[in-house]
């Protein structure tokens, strides 16, 4: 199965079938129905991964935080002409701590 990644890195998740007018939901030829394949059967079933559970919450935006398009410039900009400066112990700090976030839901515990 692939995914396509678009939206800002969030995959774009199927969206279920839903008949368009009583003749697309008859199954009349060159409807929407016809379009899109193979149709689903009654005891089909979809179960998904944990990793698939995760990926669907980080999609979630909580806050409603927007993408702020000036700081997205102002960095890009930094980057494009050498003036960016990298903070190595901050990214290693913050590298650990999302580590041990992950340790603690997971399950295992840190040596």
């Amino acid at each position: 199965m692939n995914t396509t990644i678009q939206n800002n890195g969030r995959p774009i998740l199927p969206q279920p079938a839903t008949p368009q007018s009583g003749a697309a939901a008859s199954g009349a030829p060159g409807h929407a129905g016809e379009s899109a394949g193979v149709a689903a059967k009654a005891g089909d079933r979809v179960e998904l991964t944990d990793s698939a559970r995760a990926l669907q919450e980080a999609a979630k935006t909580t806050d409603g935080a927007a993408i702020d398009t000036q700081r997205v410039e102002k960095i890009r900009q930094a980057l494009a002409d050498g003036s960016y400066k990298v903070d190595p112990a901050r990214i290693a700090d913050r590298m650990l701590s999302l580590d041990a976030q992950l340790g603690a839901t997971k399950g295992s515990s840190q040596p």
